[in-house]
């Protein structure tokens, strides 16, 4: 089996979703599961506003799209709710692609803690993220 991993987070980064990925890829290795990623580093990039170690893609929904489709994987999990998994999931309801999402970070109240957006606005956008999904993983 050939899943996608699309993430806004990978390497050189030092957090939990890419120590999460680095432990995933390790243990599905015994299972005949080969693991795809669709990261920033295939793109430009720009640092992400108030936290500039995180690196946001710069590039175009098409070019997401053609990369998803030139993965030919059997499953796409879209990993984080940044700019790569907004439009992977975008590509993916358009093209009626099944995929999971993994839930990571309490992007909520981060984002209210930096800016004057209310956690329950942000709340609202993840559920509808991640309810498009056939799944959800959630770390714990």
């Amino acid at each position: 089996m050939r899943i996608l991993m699309v993430t806004d987070a990978w390497r050189p980064q030092v957090n939990g979703v890419v120590h999460t990925l680095a432990r995933l890829t390790e243990a599905l290795k015994p299972f005949d599961v080969e693991l795809d990623f669709l990261t920033p580093n295939l793109f430009r990039t720009l640092p992400m506003p108030t936290y500039p170690d995180i690196r946001l893609a710069l590039t175009t929904p098409g070019h997401v799209a053609r990369r998803i489709d030139a993965a030919k994987a059997d499953h796409i999990h879209i990993v984080t709710e940044g700019p790569l998994g907004i439009m992977a999931r975008r590509y993916c309801r358009k093209a009626s692609r099944p995929f999971t999402t993994s839930y990571h970070t309490r992007f909520p109240e981060y984002l209210s803690a930096r800016l004057p957006v209310p956690e329950s606005w942000a709340y609202n956008w993840l559920r509808d993220f991640h309810n498009s999904g056939q799944g959800t993983l959630v770390a714990t």
